[in-house]
Order: structure tokens, then sequence, then C-alpha cells
């Protein structure tokens, strides 16, 4: 009888993995190894981490054991694995030409309009598939830590290693990373410097691929918004700073205080498009980020304009060196939630001290 044990694998996490996810130390150490297979080791408890049962979500610590039961051979009907293609020279040449900032943990890239962050359903070109070109001196490959639409152009953040990614990703959960949007608007809202707080939802019947304003059931979402400068009634230009992060919330909230994005005609409609030449292309720009770095300090990087964006701005006499003049690190104002919890702590306190006034007097 053959002795399973013997076939068992035990890994110890190093210093590059602290803090990773056991799903995503999986991908990137043994990556023959399915998401389904991890989920139904953990189930049963096959899968353990200093000896305690382990879930495919956990963040691992340098040093811990790690315990892998043996390895599974492919159904019969499997399908093979599709071997990855490798970069073309061209491809390589248009990752690296937009990187704008590099050290030891982070690469900083000016995504291009119309390339997507990730793949999907024909989406075939993509940040993700390109970052095999910006290992550099590293062995490994860089971790994209969080997103911009496919239609939006700047400032994309890339860890250099799964230390680096479970650091920017906690600084972007925990809404400590600032974003500074730049965006050109149809019309020019009234409210010159404001805050958008409205809750938002997928939109039912567009398979997810669409959001909407849901005061019932939406998660809450709130934007910040300031007019740099105005071409008389028909554009602002504005910048933008969101406090939380659901898919198309500056478009969405834009658009519903009835000054869409110029070029966003999905949540715009033919509104959303300016005559007289300008492009039509979305016009919504990640110009600035700025979080925590591992190492200590801050990481403070600025994305120049796409070319479309940067005539359009000429065409309608506003001027760039007007945009970064204001760096604004006030908290945000309160949101609703964030005023209704204070007056209920404050309720709270009162309701505390009256008891505390009538056991006196009873004593008394």
């Amino acid at each position: 009888m053959t002795d399973d044990r013997a076939q068992v694998r035990q890994f110890t996490v190093d210093a590059e993995d602290d803090g990773i996810r056991l799903d995503r130390w999986f991908k990137r150490h043994l990556p023959e190894t399915s998401f389904n297979l991890v989920s139904r080791w953990a189930r049963t408890g096959q899968l353990r981490v200093d000896g305690a049962r382990a879930d495919p979500g956990d963040r691992l610590t340098t040093g811990q054991t790690l315990r892998v039961p043996p390895a599974e051979a492919a159904p019969a009907n499997a399908r093979p694995v599709r071997e990855k293609r490798p970069l073309t020279p061209e491809q390589t040449a248009m990752a690296e030409a937009m990187v704008i900032h590099r050290d030891a943990q982070a690469i900083v890239l000016n995504k291009l309009p119309g390339l997507a962050t990730q793949g999907g359903t024909k989406t075939h070109d993509h940040v993700d598939g390109l970052l095999d070109a910006l290992s550099f001196e590293r062995d490994d490959r860089p971790k994209l830590v969080h997103r911009l639409d496919k239609d939006t152009s700047g400032a994309l953040l890339i860890a250099r290693s799964p230390r680096a990614a479970a650091f920017f990703s906690k600084r972007f959960s925990g809404r400590s990373a600032k974003k500074v949007y730049w965006a050109l608007v149809v019309g020019v809202p009234e409210i010159a410097d404001g805050l958008i707080d409205l809750p938002l939802a997928k939109q039912p019947g567009t398979g997810g691929e669409k959001m909407h304003v849901d005061e019932e059931n939406g998660a809450p979402a709130t934007s910040r918004y300031r007019v740099i400068e105005r071409a008389g009634n028909r554009a602002a230009w504005v910048e933008l700073q969101p406090q939380t992060g659901r898919t198309h919330q500056l478009r969405v909230h834009m658009a519903a205080i009835g000054h869409p994005i110029v070029g966003d005609g999905k949540y715009g409609g033919q509104e959303s498009f300016l005559t007289g030449g300008i492009s039509r292309k979305m016009h919504l720009h990640a110009r600035r980020i700025r979080i925590d770095h591992p190492d200590g300090g801050k990481l403070e990087v600025t994305a120049e304009l796409p070319t479309h964006f940067a005539e359009s701005m000429e065409m309608l006499g506003f001027d760039q060196s007007l945009g970064d003049i204001r760096v604004d690190d006030s908290p945000p104002p309160a949101t609703r939630e964030e005023k209704k919890a204070k007056a209920r702590a404050h309720a709270k306190t009162i309701r505390k001290e009256r008891r505390g006034e009538r056991r006196g007097r009873s004593q008394r």
C-alpha cells in the first residue's frame, strides 16, 4: 500500500511572500493547482498553515510552514492548458514606454486610453498581459493592485513583489491611498466645490456591465469634485477625488448631477459628445496617485495627459498649469452615514450620562 503521507509537500513562507493571500501563493508558486482544488483542500482540512486548517483567503506570514496535499493528476477529459505566448517586441516596447516611475517596490504606469487593465470576454490586450515585460532585474512578475477603466488613462500602480502587493492593497482597502483625476464634463456644475454622495448598484439587465444610482439598495459611494476652469457654459475642467472605490463611480456620479464626462456615451448618451472638433474619446484621466511606500515615506506620481485630452484642453482654452496648484489633504466632508453614526454615538453618550445622574440621585 502506498503511503500518501510521504507525498505530502511542505513549504516555508519566505520574506517576499509575507502578507500574500494563500490562493495567490498557489498562483505564484504552484500555478498548475486550480483555485477549485485549493478550495477543496481547504474544506476537507488537507491544507494547513503551521498545523492549523487554512482558507484560500488567509494571509501568510514569513516563516510559516505550509502543508500541501499530494499533487493530483488531471482528469483524462481535462482541457489542455494553452501555452502563454511570449510578448512581441512591439508589446514589450509599449509596456516599457508606459513606465513613469520605478523603484524597488513599485512601478507606476501612465496607462493608455483604450487599454484594459485586465482581460475578459473578448478582451485580449490588457495591462495584466504585459506585466512580463516589466520584471526588469527581478525574477518574479509584477502584480496589479488596483484598476482603471479601459477608456480611463493615467497613473496605475503596480507592485513588484508579493509583500509590496499586500502592503499597497491594504492602503487601497483602507482608503488611505489618494487618487486625483482630471475630467472634462459637459456644462458647468452650479456648485464649484462639492461632494456627491449617491449609493451605487449594478443596473439590472446589463449583466453587471453598467452601474446606476440606487438609493435603497446601493453601496455607499462618495466623490469630491472641484471646478478648475470653465469654457463658458459649454464645458468645465474638473478635479475629481473618489472617496470610495465603486465600479465606474466617477462616471456615474458626474452623469447623475447632469454633467457627464465628455466622451462617456455609456452614461451620458449623445449629450456627452461635444462638437467643434473635440475628440469623442472619454476625457477621464488619473492625474496623480499618492500612497504610503512599503520602505517608508510617500510615493507620489503625476501622469501627463494623453494626446486627445491635451488637444481638447487647448481647444477649450484651458491652462494645464492651473490644475496642480492645490493639493488638498483636508479630510473630506462627512457622508450621511458618518453623520448618522456620529449622531447615534452622541445620543448614546447623553443617555449614559443621564443614567449616571439618575443613579447618583437614587443613592443620595
